[in-house]
């Protein structure tokens, strides 16, 4: 039986900007681009949500929500070296760290002997000493499996610590909505309605070959998770599937020859990325437009030869005939090959998240 724990800081940016500077308590506060670049929300503090704001929603409709908020500018470097410090403390205790982003992580404390092995009791020492050495504040889960630790982190947010026992899984399972499955967002949520799926119970009804007709191979996780089944192991290696850079524009590009002439910059900024990694196979490339009113595309092609700006604004040109609009975002990026593609695969890569967010005028 596994002794999983999933921490996750709460309101992570936001959470730092408040430690650094006192004077925000009690504000409310956001971590974002700014309005009049077409910026987004990051994230935000609890006082920003009570007035409905939350991550990734436009700046400006943010603003208009609560004329008082406060924005402020990401500081990325900061915000790693606060995550470097908090992988510090988990490592006191376990080599069994999967990040997930700069703000959450799996910890496999099965073999850990502090505190007699007891996860509640890690998972209790590692908030205290974020707290304390870090100033900012993490919430846990501790279960038998991922699945049921990540739904057990978010469920005292901020700040809290919720333990599913082995015993207490088949029960805590029955009860749990739908929707505090990962992976089941508001589509997925109105399409179970639909079948009368509200809870775990409700899934439990169906069969697997049921729940494959209705829901495609996830219908093999819903089967599991319904159960409070999840035979994931934690990895400390993840492997990195994907890079991209993308561009928010503070004036809608219009008209296809335009678009590919911001091609150049994007693709210099991928490449300085990529430089970083060392020796990466690709396997495929692909561009993603979102329009004035929000439309998305991706073109996505299987691709191992160069980089060039021609290979990325002849996929452009196909997503344009998609979109035909004004576009507020261009992004170009690839897909790596997987280890069993490629010997040349990088492990313990120390920035997980795949996407980066660049403002250009």
């Amino acid at each position: 039986m596994r002794k999983i724990i999933h921490c996750d800081c709460d309101c992570f940016y936001a959470s730092v900007e408040l430690r650094d500077d006192p004077s925000l308590k009690g504000r409310p506060v956001a971590v974002g681009g700014a309005a009049e670049r077409r910026g987004v929300v990051a994230t935000c503090n609890y006082e920003a949500r009570a007035f409905g704001i939350h991550s990734a929603m436009p700046t400006a409709s943010a603003l208009r929500r609560c004329p008082d908020l406060i924005v402020l500018t990401p500081r990325m470097d900061k915000y790693r070296e606060v995550a470097l410090q908090i992988r510090a403390i988990f490592s006191r205790y376990t080599e069994q760290i999967e990040p997930l982003s700069l703000d959450e992580a799996y910890l496999d404390v099965s073999d850990c002997d502090a505190f007699q092995g007891s996860a509640t009791r890690i998972a209790e020492a590692i908030r205290q000493q974020v707290r304390d050495e870090v100033g900012i504040t993490i919430s846990a889960g501790v279960a038998p499996n991922k699945f049921l630790a990540k739904v057990a982190s978010d469920w005292d947010k901020p700040d809290g610590l919720t333990v599913i026992t082995p015993s207490q899984v088949d029960e805590f399972v029955l009860s749990l909505p739908v929707k505090k499955i990962h992976g089941v967002g508001k589509v997925m949520s109105a399409r179970m309605a639909a079948e009368a799926i509200f809870s775990c119970a409700d899934l439990r009804q169906k069969s697997l070959d049921e729940l494959l007709g209705l829901f495609g191979k996830f219908g093999h996780q819903l089967f599991d998770y319904a159960r409070g089944i999840d035979e994931r192991a934690v990895k400390p290696h993840r492997e990195r599937k994907s890079l991209s850079v993308e561009t928010t524009f503070a004036q809608d590009i219009v008209g296809v020859g335009a678009a590919k002439s911001r091609v150049a910059p994007l693709l210099l900024e991928l490449e300085t990325r990529l430089l970083r990694l060392g020796d990466k196979k690709f396997s495929g490339a692909f561009v993603k437009l979102k329009s004035d009113d929000f439309r998305q595309t991706t073109i996505d092609r299987r691709y191992e030869g160069d980089l060039t700006s021609v290979l990325f604004e002849q996929l452009l040109e196909e997503a344009w005939v998609r979109m035909a609009s004004p576009l507020r975002l261009i992004g170009i990026g690839v897909r790596f090959a997987s280890n069993e593609e490629s010997a040349n695969s990088i492990e313990g890569v120390a920035e997980q998240q795949l996407d980066l967010f660049t403002d250009i005028e």
